[in-house]
């Protein structure tokens, strides 16, 4: 996957004063009177929205910094950390789009060069990128799920990719990248995932 450098900012104080008026610090106090450090995400997240107004990202950048913070962690250990949705309409038949990823040749073409696949339930797909994907569940023409390791970019997060038939030869595809520990990290995904998802558009609907 091409990496592509996003226009954004670490999760600073100094970054969230910019661009919500407070510091981390201070919305944290904020979160700890209500919802409070028990709170789960969702109740976190549309707290942090109702402070922060419509910046959703920085709402979600408070909400995990928060967790973090309050040292909120999943049964691994880790923090839950940052997840990415990336959506996207392809005006080709649904078996033609699931096909496309577990096809080298295509693959080669959209996700990246020099990639490899081995298309079944622990197999793993590789780029040139030192990107890899293991399978752990594919279902055809439903949905796949795997494990993401990469020497640079979310190390042990978790991809699902859903396939969806819209009707007169259309395929919805909803890609969910979760356990993503920084933000940079889930900025560079999102960007890099959309650029991937549109190169497949581009090439199925092409063909």
């Amino acid at each position: 996957m091409q990496r592509i450098t996003p226009e954004t900012q670490e999760p600073t104080d100094a970054a969230c004063r910019q661009a919500t008026g407070k510091t981390l610090a201070q919305w944290f106090a904020v979160l700890d009177q209500s919802p409070g450090p028990a709170a789960g995400r969702r109740e976190l997240a549309q707290a942090a929205l109702t402070a922060v107004g419509k910046d959703e990202w920085w709402a979600t950048t408070l909400a995990v910094e928060y967790e973090k913070a309050r040292g909120q962690r999943e049964k691994d250990g880790r923090p839950r950390g940052y997840s990415i949705c990336v959506t996207k309409t392809v005006a080709a038949p649904l078996p033609e789009v699931f096909a496309a990823f577990g096809k080298a040749e295509l693959l080669a073409r959209w996700f990246g060069a020099g990639s490899s696949v081995h298309f079944a339930d622990g197999g793993v797909l590789r780029d040139g990128d030192g990107d890899q994907l293991t399978f752990t569940r594919i279902r055809a023409d439903k949905d796949l799920r795997a494990s993401w390791q990469s020497s640079d970019l979310a190390p042990d997060s978790q991809v699902e990719v859903l396939f969806a038939d819209k009707g007169k030869g259309r395929t919805g595809i909803t890609l969910n990248h979760t356990r993503i520990q920084l933000r940079r990290d889930a900025d560079v995904l999102r960007l890099g995932w959309g650029q991937c998802l549109q190169a497949l558009r581009e090439l199925l609907e092409a063909a």
